[in-house]
């Protein structure tokens, strides 16, 4: 069976060699980079799975990586911080990772987080599942494939990361309900939300930037006031 391969960029050999080491007892194949440039270049010419990057880099740093790995790819991205603050979160989020995890952090939270991320990348089932025969979710201007997940908005199509895919299908194939931000999170993440953060906004934000022809006057995915989002019929 052919190792899943995970890509870890952090210009501290010493963490990237820790992490190398947690991945690999786990059956993982990791390539190491020690800047970005050769990250870059180990995407071109390896399969890769999931990539974790560090945010503070000198040269290209890790949300520059991350935006660039984004033209590309739609692979799991982890992006490992010394910077615990929401701006920070907000930010790497914002440019299209799917998780943040603070230094110094406990290796078998990040295997654990990894995990996560790969089962929801492989998965053709996200967090709300309709009945086995409906395949396609068409509402509004947008139709969603659950089995090939391709997703088209106003004819066009539309390269989403796996929980901006995931959130979108929740919301599509429950026309009309609204979401609050809680819930999204601990249907599409599987875990409980213990804390408020501006995750779910970020992706939300993220997701109408793709799929509305004005993002800022969002025909599509409607925020309720005080209350959540939701699709309507």
């Amino acid at each position: 069976m052919e190792q899943t391969s995970i890509l870890v960029v952090d210009d501290d050999r010493e963490i990237a060699e820790l992490v190398e080491i947690h991945l690999a007892a786990d059956g993982f194949k990791v390539w190491k980079a020690y800047n970005a440039k050769e990250g870059l270049m180990i995407m071109e010419r390896e399969k890769i799975t999931l990539a974790i990057l560090d945010i503070m880099m000198p040269g290209m740093d890790g949300t520059e990586l991350c935006r660039k790995i984004r033209e590309k790819s739609n692979i799991p991205i982890i992006m490992l911080s010394a910077r615990s603050t929401d701006l920070d979160k907000i930010m790497g989020l914002g440019n299209g990772a799917d998780d943040y995890v603070t230094k110094p952090f406990n290796p078998l939270e990040l295997i654990a987080r990894v995990k996560s991320q790969l089962r929801r990348y492989t998965s053709l089932n996200p967090g709300s599942v309709p009945p086995e025969n409906e395949q396609e979710v068409t509402v509004k201007n947008l139709t969603i494939n659950r089995e090939t997940r391709v997703v088209t908005a106003y004819g066009r199509e539309v390269r989403l990361t796996p929980l901006e895919f995931d959130i979108l299908y929740l919301l599509a194939s429950n026309p009309g309900k609204v979401f609050s931000t809680d819930e999204i999170f601990e249907k599409v993440w599987n875990e409980k939300m213990y804390e408020a953060n501006n995750t779910v906004m970020v992706h939300i934000r993220r997701l109408r930037e793709k799929i509305e022809m004005d993002p800022k006057n969002a025909e599509i995915i409607k925020t309720v006031w005080g209350v959540g989002y939701r699709i309507e019929r």
